[in-house]
């Protein structure tokens, strides 16, 4: 899960800000972009998995950066997260009215998920808790940024965003990690993967011939 959204999240922010400082905004636009479809690609060729929220990020990225070159403005390029964290932040909220809310949808990108274990009691209000969570983030977020992007300048708002934004995700991202790392212990699946690999049969030893 780590390793997700540090490739698909916290490396594109950082990027995207070292390359702004550099050489421009269009620049670091370009720069995030290439990396998101960078990874997807380095992953086809070593015939990994690229996970859901690496797409999504490219998807969304590639539609950002089109719209702003069609209407060449870079101010629009950082209004459509406000709209997309918006967005976002709803299908969270809708879903929790579902029997599958979004973070269960998302769940097997980050945590092999069988049908009996998603089902389980403290698993499904995991889900449950995690998604209103992620609800209330894309809304504040989507707040924060209108109102960085209306009172402050470019540079300011860059700035300023870029670190808010990559901290708030990460210390999200560390709650939910500590939140699904609590339930698994009090469901055994970390003593479950201990019985395995102490299960696992050794390799047998080789044979050498008597001379």
């Amino acid at each position: 899960m780590a390793q997700s959204l540090l490739v698909a999240v916290v490396v594109p922010a950082v990027l995207f800000y070292g390359v702004f400082a550099l050489a421009g905004v269009w620049t670091a636009i370009g720069a995030a972009l290439a990396w998101s479809y960078g990874a997807i690609g380095w992953r086809v060729v070593t015939r990994r998995r690229a996970s859901g929220l690496l797409w999504l990020t490219a998807i969304l990225l590639s539609g950002r950066t089109a719209l702003s070159l069609v209407a060449d403005s870079a101010w629009l390029y950082f209004l459509q997260p406000v709209i997309t964290d918006g967005v976002v932040a709803l299908l969270f909220a809708l879903s929790l009215a579902s029997a599958r809310p979004m973070v269960a949808r998302l769940a097997g990108d980050f945590y092999p998920m069988d049908h009996e274990l998603a089902m389980r009691p403290r698993v499904r209000r995991l889900f449950w808790h995690l998604t209103a969570l992620w609800a209330g983030l894309g809304l504040a977020k989507a707040s924060a940024t209108l109102w960085l992007l209306q009172s402050q300048s470019l540079e300011t708002f860059v700035l300023v965003k870029s670190i808010l934004m990559l901290v708030v995700n990460v210390l999200a991202a560390v709650l939910t990690v500590a939140l699904a790392a609590y339930v698994a212990r009090q469901e055994g699946l970390f003593a479950h993967c201990g019985e395995t690999l102490e299960a696992a049969p050794e390799p047998a030893a080789e044979t050498v011939p008597a001379s």
